[in-house]
């Protein structure tokens, strides 16, 4: 862990910042901090010691890979059971109203904080290769806030809100395996019928009345699973479709409109777009391939 992002530890238990706040902290001989609580919420990631976390009347024996949210007002403390050990986590404050701007964008931000205020249950825990990720996410976080980079305004909300949802995500998952089993399942069978049924009508209104699921399940699955959405997906596999007749020898004038393009206006700026090239220059460049290995 980076040396220079680790914080000096102190008592307070109040924000100076308005939004967040985030800490490394690494520490060996410390003393107890007592029982307290907050006006903010205060995600805890766990690295090493031997340490038990105390919230309201339950204890938590830790072990790395847990993170913790304490709601505001959950009285708790960390009792430090070998203070010789060293004992290292990560803190991250975030306030009320920040929380609520955050849900405001989605209610997928609030899966964790629903889970802790409503079912009193605070602790998440992640097997070691899950938590490197959790905790590069972290990092990426803290390097952002330490150093002054260009754009840093700009990309700090956008590593909250990426760690945010990647915790809520991997709680819901761990609480619902079978849906994401059943939401992993559904995924490989769109993927089949878009693969079978490129010169057929693709859009959400179809693939919805297809697999009876509703056109913001698919819109959710698939940007899930590829980071794109459902229409791009289906033009980048046109497209492919398209370059792969091409380079059979199939006629530019015979292939886009078998693939689902209403006109070559269309096809020309998707295919240039996609591939840095038109059409007819990729064409051309297969034939220079095969004349040039033709003369070897």
């Amino acid at each position: 862990m980076k040396k220079e992002l680790e914080s000096r530890f102190v008592t307070r238990q109040y924000m100076l910042a308005q939004d967040f706040e985030l800490y490394f902290y690494s520490d060996s001989g410390m003393a107890e901090v007592r029982t307290h609580s907050h006006d903010y919420y205060e995600f805890y990631f766990f690295l090493e010691g031997d340490v038990c976390m105390k919230i309201g009347e339950r204890s938590y024996l830790l072990k790395y890979g847990d993170i913790i949210l304490i709601p505001p007002q959950i009285p708790h403390c960390a009792i430090i059971q070998n203070p010789h050990k060293p004992y290292r986590r990560f803190v991250f404050w975030i306030s009320c109203s920040y929380a609520d701007q955050l849900q405001k964008q989605s209610d997928s931000y609030g899966y964790l904080i629903e889970r802790a205020t409503k079912r009193q249950e605070y602790v998440l825990h992640q097997e070691e290769i899950a938590f490197r990720e959790t905790q590069a996410k972290v990092l990426r976080l803290l390097e952002e806030m330490r150093q002054d980079r260009f754009g840093k305004d700009a990309k700090i909300p956008l590593c909250i809100g990426e760690l945010v949802l990647h915790l809520n995500r991997e709680a819901y998952a761990q609480e619902h395996p079978i849906r994401e089993r059943a939401m992993q399942g559904l995924y490989e069978m769109m993927m089949d019928y878009i693969e079978e049924h490129l010169k057929e009508n693709l859009d959400l209104n179809e693939l919805s009345r297809i697999f009876h699921v509703s056109k913001y399940h698919i819109s959710h699955v698939f940007k899930d699973e590829t980071g794109i959405s459902v229409h791009q997906y289906i033009l980048k596999k046109r497209l492919d479709a398209c370059k792969s007749a091409i380079r059979s020898g199939d006629k530019i004038t015979s292939v886009y409109p078998v693939f689902g393009f209403r006109d070559y206006s269309a096809f020309y700026r998707a295919f240039r777009k996609e591939y840095g090239i038109s059409p007819k220059e990729y064409r051309e460049m297969l034939e220079k391939l095969e004349a040039m290995s033709g003369s070897d």
